[in-house]
């Protein structure tokens, strides 16, 4: 089986921030949904994502790998605790969320079926994984 080459696995994390970037724009400011608290906290680890990465892969920088995995790991985590509260793993009463905002578990946070915390969720496992097979290659 052919192995994936380390600047091959960094175009896809990128490809893959990138796309969540611009899908996470797209609807908020296209669709008018405003973003929960817990969004924003994801968004925060998804936006330096894309452009730390593409910056990597400019500057063919083969180490840039291991931003990817920290920013990713931490977005992850936000994204695990929100899908855990859109579930009802998380009591509710520790909800961030305020009564005025968004509610983190509506059915606002569905796009074509979907919770958008699960597709931050694979977003961030994905960009890790393939930060980390990014480092693989590298020889330095």
């Amino acid at each position: 089986m052919n192995r994936i080459s380390g600047e091959t696995a960094l175009g896809l994390a990128w490809i893959i921030a990138l796309v969540a970037s611009l899908a996470v724009l797209f609807i908020g400011e296209v669709l008018g949904q405003t973003p929960c608290v817990l969004c924003w906290f994801q968004r925060a680890f998804m936006f330096p994502l894309a452009i730390i990465l593409g910056l990597g892969l400019w500057w063919r920088d083969g180490r840039v790998g291991r931003y990817g995995i920290a920013l990713a790991l931490g977005g992850g985590a936000v994204a695990l605790w929100h899908m855990g509260l859109y579930v009802g793993l998380v009591p509710e009463r520790i909800q961030p969320c305020t009564a005025t905002g968004p509610s983190c578990t509506d059915d606002n946070q569905l796009v074509f079926g979907v919770p958008i915390p699960l597709m931050a969720l694979v977003a961030f496992a994905l960009i890790g994984a393939l930060s980390a097979l990014s480092l693989k290659d590298t020889r330095t």
